[in-house]
């Protein structure tokens, strides 16, 4: 399956939306950024990594039109829209690791032309996106060494191709397992409420011709006493100084009930969702989303009564303790996570 989730194109940003799977593969073409952020608001677009390649053409497309005469005037409408599309999301880190990067390029150029500083800035946002498919590669290398054949795979949300620019994370060391000829059953836990394993994950593995079977999320436990987990892998939107880590909603449970039927559960994440400026989980801002996505979003009536309260989490914090490895695209990081984080990140 050759697709990319998003990529510069006929002078706009293309990009498939995610709403529309599994029925429809369609294209957006963003052309201005208020676009741009809907479409991150919404979760047409997704996952850290692709939202790192997001902030990236992102800016490129805020600032292309400028008119600054001087650097000061560009930078200025830079951070403008910096800011305006850090706005649409809180939590994953890559978002912002993208955002940062763009203006610490644009700064070290502060000395040539405002046309010059574009022109870096594109070719960077380019970078970013290449950089993410050659890391997803070596994250999938370094994680398929923990895969045995035969082995049946739990996975939560989406990390696969529709998560990144054209691989995955957590999804990219199955294909990367796959491809070495291992035979891997997967589950997929449906990802309530906005159901990225059902939709996503299911579609990419299903075209890739894998072995897929969805389960409602409240299904792992029994899967798991009854012996048919013997690997958990998720990815991460950020990750603390601590590994510490923040997933899609229910990571954190299954990282429990791995623990408690001694299976090991794994991260996969590229580098630049740590975020060393947190210590750990607590600092993480967790993004709560609107109280339509559980009570009525994909049903033709609502199923709850009108007004009541609802708790929305969008995602949660798994604690270090319970996680087996983090596989990244520098290696596979194991604890102390403290002391090991830092020399890989170095």
């Amino acid at each position: 399956m050759s697709i990319r989730t998003i990529e510069w194109k006929n002078n706009c940003i293309r990009m498939i939306d995610q709403t529309k799977l599994p029925q429809k593969l369609e294209y957006l073409n963003i052309k201005d950024l208020k676009a741009l952020w809907q479409a991150i608001k919404l979760l047409k677009v997704r996952g850290a990594p692709a939202l790192g390649g997001a902030a990236g053409l992102g800016v490129y497309l805020g600032i292309k039109g400028s008119r600054a005469t001087g650097f000061l005037q560009f930078d200025n409408e830079l951070r403008k829209v910096c800011d305006y599309l850090a706005s649409s999301r809180p939590t994953a880190r890559n978002l912002f690791w993208g955002l940062e990067r763009m203006t610490q390029v644009s700064r070290a150029n502060k000395n040539k032309s405002v046309s010059e500083i574009k022109k870096i800035l594109f070719q960077e946002a380019m970078r970013i996106i290449e950089e993410d498919r050659v890391s997803c590669r070596k994250i999938g290398a370094f994680g398929a060494k923990l895969f045995s054949d035969n082995d049946s795979v739990l996975t939560i949300c989406n990390t696969g191709i529709l998560a990144t620019i054209d691989y995955g994370t957590a999804l990219g060391v199955i294909y990367r397992a796959h491809e070495e000829g291992k035979r891997l059953k997967i589950y997929a836990c449906e990802t309530r409420p906005l159901l990225q394993g059902a939709r996503l994950t299911t579609w990419e593995l299903k075209r890739k011709g894998m072995d897929v079977t969805l389960i409602c999320d409240n299904m792992a436990a029994a899967l798991m006493q009854q012996g048919k987990i013997k690997k958990v892998i998720a990815g991460a939107d950020r990750i603390a100084a601590n590994g510490d880590t923040a997933n899609k909603i229910g990571t954190s449970g299954l990282a429990i009930l791995a623990k408690y039927h001694k299976i090991p559960f794994y991260i996969a994440a590229p580098v630049s969702t740590f975020d060393l400026k947190i210590k750990n989980g607590k600092e993480i801002t967790i993004e709560q989303r609107c109280s339509s996505e559980v009570t009525d979003l994909f049903f033709k009536k609502p199923i709850a009564p009108k007004g009541v309260k609802v708790f929305n989490p969008a995602f949660d914090v798994t604690p270090n303790a319970l996680i087996s490895a983090i596989i990244t695209d520098k290696g596979v990081i194991r604890q102390p996570y403290l002391k090991n984080i830092c020399s890989y990140l170095k």
